[in-house]
């Protein structure tokens, strides 16, 4: 994939080791959902620690439109996985 270089975020959390699945599912029966240790990341600051986006983009330092769309994607992700009943892994991501 060619483009901009991606800027390094600052992520406060480890989450090396997180992965939640359904209940009453073995692992390798359902689909997975990979959210990213920005997405994360970006979940963590805007709806558990309830900062504003420019509040939370600048602890991450990455731009405000960034930031809004990693929270989008994690959502979207998180919500796919707990409606469709889809294990969710966090992982890191390859430069």
């Amino acid at each position: 994939m060619s483009g901009r270089k991606r800027i390094s975020r600052n992520i406060e959390e480890d989450y090396s080791e997180v992965c939640f699945k359904p209940c009453g599912y073995r692992k390798n029966e359902i689909d997975r959902v990979i959210v990213y240790e920005d997405e994360m990341e970006a979940v963590r600051l805007a709806d558990l620690e309830s900062l504003y986006q420019q509040e939370s983009a600048d602890k991450m330092g990455i731009s405000r439109t960034t930031f809004a769309r990693l929270v989008e994607s994690a959502r979207k992700k998180i919500a796919d996985a707990l409606v469709n009943k889809k294990a969710i892994r966090v992982q890191y991501r390859e430069q």
